[in-house]
C-alpha cells in the first residue's frame, strides 16, 4: 500500500472524524497530543491548565470535524492555531483575574506576557514542523555547541550545505518572533489570521 501524503491523510481523518469514528479520534490524539500539550504548556507554564487545553482542543475537533478546510492548511496546523487559540485566552483570563486581586501591574504588562508567550510557542511549533535535516544541524549548533564546520561533518554533508541548513533553520525560527509580536498564533498563513 502506498503511503498517502500528508494532505490525503488530513483529507480522511476529516471524514472518519465526521463519520464519528472514534478510532480516528484515537489515531488522531496519538499524532498531536504532544504537539497540543507541549504548544498550551509553553504559553500557560501550568501542567493542570495544558492538560485542560489538550482536552479541549480533541473534543472541538470530536464535535467539530467540519471546521478543518484542508484548502487552509494541514491539519497539524490547524490543530496548533486551536491550542494556541485556547491557551492565549486562558492566559489572559488567569491574568486579567490576577491583575485585578493584586492591583499590581497593567494591562500593558500582559500583552507584553501574552507576545513572549506566543512567540515562545510558535518557536517551539516552527522548531518541531521544520524538516529533519534544518532541525538536526540546528541541535547541532545549538545544544552541542557546534560550529558550521563540525556540523557539516557530523551530518556527512558540505560545509557549504551545514551553513545553508543553519541559515535557513535560523531564519525560520527568526519568524517566530515578529509572528509573536503581532499575535499571530503557530500555523501557516491560511490559519491564525481568523483568531
Amino acid at each position: 500500500m502506498a503511503k498517502e501524503t500528508p494532505t490525503r491523510w488530513d483529507r480522511r481523518m476529516q471524514q472518519r472524524l465526521a463519520h464519528g469514528e472514534a478510532a480516528a479520534l484515537g489515531e488522531l490524539y496519538d499524532r498531536f497530543a504532544s504537539l497540543v500539550h507541549g504548544l498550551a504548556h509553553r504559553v500557560l507554564g501550568d501542567e493542570d491548565a495544558a492538560d485542560r487545553i489538550t482536552r479541549d482542543v480533541f473534543t472541538h475537533v470530536w464535535e467539530n470535524p467540519e471546521a478543518y478546510d484542508p484548502k487552509q492548511g494541514p491539519l497539524r496546523s490547524w490543530i496548533a492555531t486551536l491550542t494556541h487559540g485556547r491557551a492565549v485566552q486562558r492566559l489572559r483570563q488567569t491574568e486579567s483575574a490576577a491583575l485585578v486581586r493584586s492591583g499590581q501591574g497593567t494591562t500593558e504588562d500582559l500583552e507584553r506576557k501574552v507576545r513572549h508567550a506566543s512567540a515562545a510557542a510558535r518557536a517551539d511549533y516552527i522548531v518541531t514542523a521544520m524538516p529533519a535535516p534544518l532541525r538536526a544541524a540546528l541541535e547541532l549548533a545549538y545544544f552541542q555547541r557546534r560550529d558550521y564546520r563540525q556540523t557539516a561533518v557530523d551530518l556527512g554533508v558540505t560545509e557549504d550545505e551545514a551553513r545553508r541548513r543553519l541559515r535557513l533553520g535560523l531564519q525560520l525560527l527568526s519568524t517566530a518572533h515578529d509572528a509573536g509580536a503581532s499575535g499571530t498564533p503557530p500555523g501557516p498563513p491560511g490559519y491564525g489570521r481568523a483568531l
